[in-house]
C-alpha cells in the first residue's frame, strides 16, 4: 500500500483547506479558547499554552512519513460581506485510524462567528471527497456528543449514516457523555 497523501491545498467555492502554520496561533486560539466552541469536545477550552502545543503538534504531524493526521486550517476565501479578506475561521481534520482497512475519522470546528453558514458542511464535504479520491479510503467515520445537534445535522447532510449510539463513552469536560457514531462508504459518497 502506498503512502497516504492528500492533494493540498483543497479548495471549495468559499474555502481553502490547508496545512496549519505557526502564524495561525492567534486565529486558532481565538476559537479554541471559547467555552461555547469546546463544550461538546474532548479538549478545551484551551489556555494559551495548550493552543501553542496544538499548533506544534499539527506541525509535527505534517513531518510524519507516512502521514496519518491531516489537521487543516479552514480559511475563508474572503468573498461576500461576512469576510472581506482571507481569514482562518476554523479547522478540519482527517485521521487515518485503520490504514489497512482504509478507514479514517473526520472532525471539524469553527469560530462561532461563522456558525450556521454552511462552512462546516462545505469543509467536511471537501475533506471526505479528498479522503476517498486522494487516499483511496473505503470508510470515513465521525462522532459527536449526542447533545451536539448542529454537528449531527452536518453529518446527516453529508450523507453519513448513524451507526451507533454509545452511552457514557467519552469523558468530556469532567463528565461522562453519550455520543453518536456516523459513517459513510466511498461507494455511497462518490456515486
Amino acid at each position: 500500500m502506498s503512502e497516504p497523501a492528500l492533494g493540498l491545498p483543497i479548495e471549495t467555492p468559499r474555502l481553502i483547506l490547508r496545512d496549519f502554520t505557526a502564524r495561525d496561533f492567534e486565529a486558532v486560539h481565538a476559537y479554541s479558547s471559547l467555552d461555547q466552541v469546546t463544550r461538546y469536545l474532548v479538549w478545551g477550552p484551551n489556555t494559551t499554552l495548550q493552543s501553542k502545543q496544538t499548533i506544534r503538534a499539527y506541525l509535527d504531524d505534517q513531518k510524519e512519513r507516512p502521514r496519518h493526521n491531516f489537521d487543516l486550517a479552514i480559511v475563508s476565501k474572503g468573498e461576500g460581506q461576512r469576510v472581506a479578506r482571507q481569514k482562518l475561521i476554523g479547522g478540519a481534520g482527517l485521521k487515518l485510524v485503520d490504514w489497512e482497512n482504509r478507514t479514517a475519522e473526520i472532525g471539524y470546528v469553527l469560530h462561532p462567528d461563522y456558525w450556521g453558514e454552511g462552512f462546516a458542511l462545505e469543509a467536511a464535504h471537501a475533506l471526505i471527497h479528498a479522503g476517498f479520491v486522494d487516499l483511496g479510503l473505503q470508510r470515513i467515520i465521525a462522532t459527536c456528543d449526542q447533545r451536539n445537534k448542529a454537528s449531527a445535522r452536518v453529518m446527516e447532510r453529508l450523507g453519513m449514516r448513524r451507526e451507533g449510539a454509545f452511552r457514557g463513552s467519552k469523558h468530556i469536560q469532567g463528565e461522562w457523555r453519550d455520543e453518536f457514531l456516523y459513517a459513510i462508504l466511498a461507494a455511497e459518497f462518490l456515486r
